[in-house]
Formats: structure tokens, C-alpha cells, sequence
């Protein structure tokens, strides 16, 4: 009989070193992606030789980028030095499904590394890494760049893409006459609310330039008739007339101070009866692994908000006069944290 002895344990120390230089992965999965690297080997395998042309780089370099490619599982590489995709390489060629070459770009451009070099800076005053990097807030910055806010909505669909349906299948919309989406982005998790729940209408509203791409999505998930578009900022309103609304993925981007004036505007237009529906990454207590822990940091860094425990929740919601409920979690990383205006 032949035993199968274990992989050596990895001591401390490199684990440690290898957490600190998993940066250089993403810089590796960042220059495939902005190159397109991907997309020229959709037909077949080939050589970095035969697409350094098109994708106007020095082959050679090219060739030693695909190498480490194939060794991260992205590619593999065949007889002759040629390249062909993996699931993973596919994953990277533009418009696969799952967004992830746009998230990829959107979250390792030279915007977000600059952030992120600001770190130090963030934990020793709580104030935002991005600010500093460039100047002005991240959404000034997405407002004053389309391209830009385009790609961070792709990223953001890439990003959370499991969890719309998660929430839509994990919390109860059946009762639910109409959900206001307040800061819906392009609509994504209203139309999967929308499409498993047919007696359930949504009403989505975002800033002019973030909704300007909500209805192509809306179209192609066959939901836009049952969906009405609202522009505007929730700094200063929010639609009336929702049974529900619903707050995903928005209170984690902002200080505590702007969350209680969204919160105020919500408070202001619910229905005695009505409910508030917050997605987002609930924190575990103590050591528990979670992957909220880590963008807790990036929200510090980035736009200057935060994750937060049910705890952390239920005393934010008291100062906007709502009260607690439940938090109900889905299959994803995410819960739905319910909320009533008290």
C-alpha cells in the first residue's frame, strides 16, 4: 500500500509573507486583464509571439507574463510555448459572464493601488486613503470620469454577483407591493428580486450618471416593465411610496454621520408599516473568519465607510429611528438586516 504523506505544513512566518505578496498576483491578473491578453486566445492556443503584435507589447516580456499565468491556473501552456485558456482564462476574456475582467480592472487600476498605498495614512486618522491619492472623494471621482463609473458598475455586479440571488431567494418579497432600491446602481439586485417575485414591482434610484446604464440591464433581465427609473441623490431625497426599501451595499460606503441623513430621508417617506432592508456583509464576532473583515479595510481606505456587527447595526438604526428586527442570512456573504421606522 502506498501512503500518501500530507504537504508540509507552511510555517508562520511564510504565511505571513505570502499574505504580504499576494499583491503581486493582482498586479499580474490586472495586466492580463487591461491588455485583453485573453481575448486573443478565444480561438485556440498561441504564442506570445503571435499576439504580441496585436496587443502592441514586447513578446518577450509577454511570453514571461503568460508563463506565470499558466502557473497561476489562468492559462496553460502547450508544445512551442503556446497558450491556451483554462476556466479561469475564459473568465478573463471580456463580457463572460460573472464581469470578472471589469472587476478585475476596475478594483487593481492605478486609482485603487494609490488608495491602498495610503493605508498607513487611513488607520492612523480614520480618514480616507482616496481622498488623499487624488484629491476629491471616490464618487466626485466616478461622477467627473463615465468610463470610469461604468467599469466600477460592471465591477460591482462582478463583485456581489452571487449575492442578488441569494437575497432574492433568501428574504420574503412576496408580500412586498413595491421596492424602492435607493443607490440601485444599474438594477442589478432589483431585477433579481423583480424576476423571482412577479407580483413584486421595483422602483430604482441612483445618481443620472450611475442609472444612465440600468436599462440595458434591465431589458436584458426581461424586467423593464416592471421597474421604473428615478434619478437623484439620496443626500438630499428619496422616492415615496415603497412598501419596502431597500439599502444594498450603500451604508457600508459612507460615515456614520451621511448614513443617518439617508436613513433620515427613508424615515421620512415609510409607510408606518413599511420596511427597511439593508444588504450587506454583517460582521461575525471574535476570530471567526468572514469576508467582510477584510472590506471593512477597504471601505476605510476607499470611500470611508465601514462593515459593521448586528450590534453595530442596531444602534445606528436606533439613532435614525428604525428598530432592529432580524438579520436573515443568505447563501452568500451577505444578510438582509430588517429594520421597522419606530
Amino acid at each position: 500500500m502506498t501512503t500518501v504523506q500530507a504537504p508540509p505544513a507552511v510555517p508562520p512566518h511564510a504565511q505571513v509573507i505570502q499574505m504580504a505578496t499576494a499583491s503581486w498576483v493582482s498586479a499580474i491578473v490586472y495586466a492580463a486583464a487591461q491588455l485583453g491578453v485573453t481575448d486573443h486566445l478565444t480561438s485556440g492556443a498561441r504564442s506570445a509571439e503571435e499576439i504580441a503584435g496585436p496587443l502592441a507589447v514586447h513578446a518577450p516580456s509577454l511570453h514571461r507574463l503568460m508563463r506565470s499565468l499558466a502557473g497561476l491556473g489562468i492559462l496553460t501552456e502547450s508544445e512551442g510555448q503556446r497558450f491556451g485558456l483554462t476556466p479561469l482564462g475564459e473568465a478573463l476574456v471580456t463580457g463572460a459572464p460573472g464581469a470578472a475582467r471589469s472587476t478585475v480592472i476596475a478594483f487593481c487600476n492605478p486609482a485603487f493601488w494609490h488608495s491602498w498605498e495610503e493605508i498607513v495614512y487611513s488607520v492612523q486618522t480614520g480618514k480616507k486613503g482616496f481622498d488623499k491619492a487624488h484629491g476629491m472623494p471616490l464618487f466626485d471621482f466616478l461622477a467627473r470620469n463615465p468610463e470610469a463609473a461604468s467599469l466600477f458598475s460592471e465591477a460591482m455586479v462582478g463583485f456581489h454577483g452571487a449575492e442578488p440571488p441569494a437575497v432574492a431567494s433568501g428574504y420574503d418579497f412576496s408580500t412586498i407591493g413595491t421596492v424602492v432600491d435607493v443607490g440601485g446602481a444599474t438594477g442589478n439586485m432589483l431585477a433579481a428580486i423583480v424576476s423571482r417575485h412577479p407580483t413584486t414591482r421595483g422602483v430604482l434610484f441612483d445618481m443620472p450618471h450611475v442609472v444612465q446604464d440600468a436599462p440595458a440591464l434591465l431589458h436584458a433581465r426581461g424586467v423593464e416593465d416592471r421597474v421604473s427609473i428615478e434619478s437623484g441623490s439620496f443626500f438630499e431625497r428619496v422616492p415615496a411610496g415603497g412598501d419596502a426599501y431597500l439599502l444594498s451595499h450603500v451604508i457600508h460606503d459612507w460615515s456614520e454621520e451621511q448614513c443617518l441623513t439617508i436613513l433620515g430621508h427613508v424615515r421620512s417617506v415609510i409607510k408606518p408599516d413599511g420596511r427597511l432592508l439593508i444588504v450587506e456583509m454583517v460582521l461575525p464576532p471574535g476570530d471567526t473568519p468572514h469576508p467582510g473583515k477584510v472590506l471593512d479595510i477597504a471601505m476605510l481606505v476607499v470611500p470611508g465607510g465601514q462593515e459593521r456587527t448586528e450590534a453595530e447595526y442596531a444602534t445606528l438604526l436606533g439613532k435614525a429611528g428604525f428598530r432592529l428586527m432580524r438579520v436573515v442570512p443568505t447563501e452568500s456573504a451577505v444578510s438582509v438586516v430588517e429594520a421597522i421606522p419606530v
